[in-house]
Order: C-alpha cells, then sequence, then structure tokens
C-alpha cells in the first residue's frame, strides 16, 4: 500500500512539473475581453445610479466585487473547456497551476479590502489603485506560461495602478471610472494579446 502511495505521489508530482513547464492555453480572449465590457459597464452603472460612492462605499465596493465574481465565472468557465482540449490529460494540473500563480494577488487584493473598510475607511479611496497593482503583479508572476506579450497588459495594469492613486490622492474619493476605465482597457488589452499570441514560439519556454 506504502509503495502505491508513493507511486501515485510521484506520478502526481511528474503531471505537476509538467504543467509547471507547459505554456498554458486555457485563457481565451472572448472571455477576457467580456470581463473587460463587464468593467465598463459596472462603472456606468454606478455613475447613473450611485451619486457618491464615497458616501456608499460599501455599495460601491459590492458592485466591483460582484462583477470581479462574474469576471471569474466566464474566465474559469471558458479556462476549463480550452484546458480540456488544449491540454487534455494535464487539464487539472494545469489549471491548479494557473490559479496558483493568481492566487496570492487575489488573496491579497480581498485582504485589503476587508483591513480598510474595517480599520481605514477614509483611506478606502486607495484601493482601486492597489488592486490594480495586484492585477499587474499577477499577471507578471503567471508570464513564464503565457505569452511574453502578456507583460504589456501586466505593465499597463502597474503604471495604471501609480496613476489612479495619484489621481485619487486630489480629493480622496471613489470613482467609478478610476476603478472601471483601467480594468476595461487592461482586459482589452490582454484580450487582444492572447488573440495574436503566436502559440508556443511566443511563450517562454
Amino acid at each position: 500500500m506504502r509503495d502505491l502511495e508513493k507511486a501515485l505521489a510521484d506520478i502526481g508530482a511528474i503531471r505537476s512539473q509538467l504543467a509547471a513547464g507547459t505554456a498554458f492555453r486555457g485563457f481565451g480572449p472572448s472571455a477576457v475581453a467580456a470581463t473587460g465590457a463587464l468593467a465598463l459597464i459596472t462603472a456606468c452603472a454606478q455613475v447613473i445610479w450611485l451619486a457618491e460612492p464615497s458616501v456608499q462605499p460599501v455599495t460601491f465596493l459590492v458592485g466591483w466585487i460582484a462583477a470581479a465574481v462574474a469576471s471569474v465565472a466566464l474566465v474559469g468557465a471558458e479556462m476549463r473547456a480550452r484546458c480540456r482540449r488544449h491540454h487534455t490529460g494535464l487539464a487539472d494540473a494545469m489549471i491548479i497551476n494557473a490559479i496558483e500563480q493568481f492566487l496570492p494577488a487575489g488573496a491579497a487584493g480581498a485582504a485589503l479590502m476587508f483591513v480598510l473598510l474595517k480599520f481605514a475607511p477614509d483611506n478606502l479611496w486607495l484601493l482601486p489603485g492597489l488592486w490594480q497593482l495586484l492585477m499587474g503583479v499577477g499577471l507578471f508572476a503567471a508570464v513564464r506560461s503565457l505569452p511574453r506579450t502578456v507583460t504589456l497588459a501586466a505593465a499597463w495594469y502597474f503604471v495604471a495602478g501609480i496613476a489612479v492613486i495619484m489621481v485619487a490622492s486630489a480629493d480622496r474619493a471613489l470613482s467609478p471610472w478610476l476603478m472601471g476605465l483601467p480594468f476595461a482597457i487592461g482586459q482589452l488589452l490582454l484580450a487582444a494579446i492572447l488573440h495574436f499570441a503566436s502559440g508556443d514560439t511566443d511563450v517562454e519556454t
């Protein structure tokens, strides 16, 4: 029994190593583009129906959390289908590897939101810029298994995050546009990169 468990563990380790060294083809441009459109729609909706986001920060954040959950669902559904098609037997390992790359940035973003909301609500204006910075960090972390040109989208999020913090510092207020526009542009840029990526010749080996 121990030999069987060891053999299964070795097989699992080998599959994980193969997944880590294989170009990930699970992110589809259509779902990524849809998340950019969703960010723009969310921003427009909040501009229309949320007169003063800084006075209603919880409502502001709930709207973006809902948009994030919907985006993860869209990308996750397409990722699962594409992984089954492109990675066959390695599909589960590839999905786990992709999640592990983005999980630290996602967890940090959630933790920042709860800490600021609980202990420093006056500093919630920082959150859009910080989330964009973390998105950039997550993309930089995943670039080994994605097209090299994904670094352009990662750089966009990094620069946009810094710029948003600088702009928001003027009145220290929450703004749907400072959240929605950078994410819409960033996701559409990422979708274009994934669409035009030249397969194995454009990924780290």
